[in-house]
């Protein structure tokens, strides 16, 4: 799940290498927490947070496939 995420961000982002995730476990739930450069937090957020609401989307798919729960949390 953490590097699913990480490779969205990378894709996005003007500095791939300020990509961060760090991934904590509480039982099936995971919880992502994104952290990028300040200057590519507004291309992870979108307009409208679209950006945003479109990554959560993905990861909550693929976390259904494993019967996981997930939570993305951009900071």
């Amino acid at each position: 799940m953490k590097q699913i995420l990480i490779d969205i961000a990378k894709a996005i982002v003007d500095n791939p290498d300020d990509v961060v995730v760090v991934e904590k476990v509480s039982g099936d739930t995971s919880i992502l927490e994104l952290s990028v450069a300040k200057d590519d937090m507004g291309k992870v957020i979108g307009r409208g947070g679209k950006i945003a609401k479109s990554i959560r989307t993905v990861m909550k798919a693929a976390a259904i496939k494993e019967n996981k729960r997930v939570i993305v949390d951009i900071i």
